[in-house]
């Protein structure tokens, strides 16, 4: 290792499909303006511009591996990123998810801060062994603090401070700057431009509960406005099933299923209000971008969800079909505070937050001697 070469942060992700590219982004960023070097590692997935763009990383390296070679001991990732680390000079892996951290802590001697996106990621007692026996080397972020208090109730004997909570953000100048207008976003879905129109953006999944959404939209229907869409993009297994529970509520004209769309997030200000039903979400990405598209959500109040819109959006009990059909009856008979909705983002939900709360964390000082410049 040369003496003068710049301290690196390894990034280690499995893939950098669906939300998790953005999210080694977010990470990354949390150097930006230090003396760290921000090197991320992807455990599968070919070499892309897309994937390398996103990453604003300082370097970017793509194993390619498949999902099926990274089963069991994962002996040549493990070889492969020991050679990657040797000879230079890393100082900390931030790993996404299990895997990632696996393989690390075995690879290398860097101390880990492991970012875990879901609940239940420590239930398995043979997980609960490995974090334990490389306790003096892992510290751990969830993504909300729900998903912190879950893995604190599966590690109890671990002080609180290396279990701590960096929630997801966005970066709200440019997110909002490919936005599309009311407008263009209609006439892009199809939607009639005079329409009040209900959102929801997910997998056709029973944990997404959409069979609450299309219930408490029947219940609400006869006191909403007279053209009311119920708009639901996604695909998944209960599509038909969904289907079928709104042509027997007799709603099959007024709920539109749109299927996968690319990019839905740039088309939310098609949306008159947002809703999210779903059973204990760790996070709720999706209620970050309906709030930089000017939406009050409604949500169900549990898992991370409800730490997103607290103060802000609306929360029902989960599947409780009446209280969610008063609260998309009160939404539209009151206009939306804009400035509000901007401002709750920014102080939470952004990368210059994220970056004060990141360099403030104890477990971040006692792992990393350069902080970043005052900003």
């Amino acid at each position: 290792m040369m003496p003068s070469e710049a301290p690196r942060i390894l990034q280690f992700c499995h893939g950098y499909e669906g939300p998790f590219l953005d999210c080694v982004r977010q990470y990354a960023t949390l150097f930006r303006g230090t003396n760290y070097k921000v090197t991320t590692v992807y455990l599968t997935g070919q070499a892309t511009p897309e994937a390398e763009l996103g990453s604003d990383s300082d370097e970017v390296v793509f194993l390619g591996y498949r999902s099926s070679e990274v089963r069991g001991l994962k002996l040549k990732a493990i070889w492969d990123i020991h050679r990657l680390v040797a000879g230079r000079n890393f100082q900390l892996c931030i790993a996404h998810r299990f895997k990632p951290i696996y393989v690390t802590l075995l690879a290398t001697h860097l101390p880990v801060i492991g970012v875990h996106h879901a609940f239940g990621d420590y239930q398995r007692w043979s997980r609960r062994l490995f974090a334990h026996w490389f306790r003096q080397r892992l510290s751990l972020i969830g993504v909300s603090h729900a998903v912190r208090d879950d893995m604190r109730r599966c590690l109890p004997d671990w002080p609180a401070e290396r279990i701590e909570t960096l929630y997801n953000r966005v970066n709200l100048p440019v997110l909002q700057a490919r936005l599309f207008n009311r407008q263009q976003a209609r006439k892009y879905l199809k939607l009639p431009e005079e329409a009040w129109i209900i959102g929801n953006v997910g997998r056709l999944h029973p944990d997404k509960d959409q069979t609450t959404l299309i219930k408490g939209f029947a219940l609400a229907l006869p006191q909403l406005p007279a053209n009311s869409l119920l708009v639901i993009l996604g695909c998944g297994r209960l599509e038909a099933e969904l289907k079928a529970l709104a042509v027997s509520l007799g709603i099959a004209d007024k709920v539109r299923f749109l299927g996968q769309v690319q990019e839905a997030r740039r088309y939310f200000k098609a949306f008159d209000t947002f809703t999210l039903t779903s059973d204990h979400e760790p996070f709720g990405m999706v209620l970050l971008e309906a709030l930089a598209a000017g939406l009050t959500p409604i949500c169900t109040d549990c898992g991370g969800a409800r730490e997103v819109v607290a103060g802000i959006g609306d929360l029902f009990p989960l599947g409780d079909t009446q209280r969610l059909s008063e609260l998309l009856i009160r939404q539209t008979q009151y206009a939306v505070d804009k400035l509000s909705l901007q401002q709750h983002l920014f102080t939470n939900f952004t990368d210059v937050s994220a970056r004060k709360q990141f360099w403030s964390m104890p477990l971040v000082t006692r792992l990393l001697r350069d902080l970043p410049p005052h900003e």
